[in-house]
């Protein structure tokens, strides 16, 4: 595999955006006690990061990774738990005592509510619940949300396959970016030194979504990006001379190479920025470039006039392997 990297452009920082805020519940939602929130709490009037809860642990892992980023971004924070079930089917409420039978829809959301407030206190936060199938639930809430969080595992064997299709099937439809966390997803505020933010580059060019997102989340956590392209020489041009064959692979080398600096150009000059072509399919450049990663962009067609999943086998295939949370950014067709 030949990789090409090219030396970082300095270590520009921007300082990340935190805002104290009042923290409340919605109308139909669990209510949270007003007296949590700081005294000269500010109202956000910023899109909020909604995040999707069942109640099982990772689900409220899931909670505290989007409240580390609302707090980044000074965001408010929205807990939807989306359901045609009105009971949790679990054994107990995950961090909670409550036999099965005595839990409910809005003990879920409520305690997510709760979670996000004890990681930060400041946080405009709140919560409601939807009988609803979760897929149609969280895309149609991801239309009035800067980004969408969930999370991969669920509460058993079984609902821990049917709610990795919920992911799959909210990322392939979401008119935002959704954020699935794989692999470790530890997101704390202000920790040092922050880890690095991958992205894909594809031949959108430097209009792309998906890098614009990364950008932005790299700055946010004043941390370096990694912009990936990766490249690959057709087999029957390597081959059709043995005394030539190096040379079609350098010419697409070459190729990714400026295309990955055209798409680039747009990028803060002073940012800590590592550009690498590498050769190989796309998946799985990304998925060993996202090793140690704290998260992987990649962009995602969206394409109104056709049906089914529009992921693309890039974005479908790390969403299943990444070791990292992934960031599915929409990107017209």
């Amino acid at each position: 595999m030949a990789v090409h990297e090219q030396p970082n452009q300095g270590s520009g920082v921007r300082p990340s955006s935190s805002r104290g805020h009042r923290a409340e519940a919605s109308a139909s939602g669990p209510t949270v006690a007003a007296d949590t929130a700081p005294a000269n709490a500010v109202t956000s009037h910023e899109a909020p990061l909604v995040v999707g809860v069942d109640g099982s642990e990772p689900s409220l892992r899931a909670v505290d990774w989007a409240a580390d980023e609302a707090a980044l971004r000074g965001a408010p924070l929205r807990v939807v738990y989306a359901s045609l079930w009105e009971r949790y089917e679990g054994t107990a409420l995950a961090g909670e005592h409550k036999p099965r039978e005595e839990v409910r829809a809005d003990d879920i959301v409520e305690v997510g509510l709760r979670r996000a407030l004890r990681r930060h206190p400041g946080l405009e936060v709140s919560g409601e619940v939807l009988a609803e199938d979760p897929e149609y639930a969280l895309v149609r809430e991801g239309r009035n949300a800067s980004a969408l969080v969930l999370g991969t595992r669920g509460r058993s064997d079984f609902v821990e396959m049917l709610l990795g299709s919920v992911s799959l099937a909210v990322a392939a439809h979401a008119e935002c970016p959704v954020i699935v966390l794989r692999g470790c997803h530890d997101n704390q505020v202000g920790t040092a030194p922050a880890r690095r933010v991958v992205v894909g580059v594809g031949d959108t060019g430097k209009g792309s979504a998906a890098l614009r997102f990364a950008v932005g989340e790299a700055l946010l956590r004043r941390a370096p990006l990694d912009a990936v392209r990766a490249w690959r020489c057709p087999a029957h041009e390597s081959v059709d001379h043995p005394l030539l064959a190096g040379e079609p692979a350098r010419l697409h080398e070459e190729q990714a190479v400026t295309a990955l600096g055209e798409a680039l150009k747009d990028v803060p000059a002073d940012m800590d920025l590592r550009r690498r072509t590498v050769e190989g399919p796309a998946r799985h450049v990304l998925l060993d470039a996202s090793h140690d990663a704290g998260l992987l962009v990649v962009g995602a067609r969206r394409d109104p006039g056709r049906l089914g999943l529009q992921l693309g086998r890039v974005a479908h295939g790390v969403l299943h392997h990444a070791p990292c949370p992934v960031a599915v950014v929409p990107e017209p067709a």
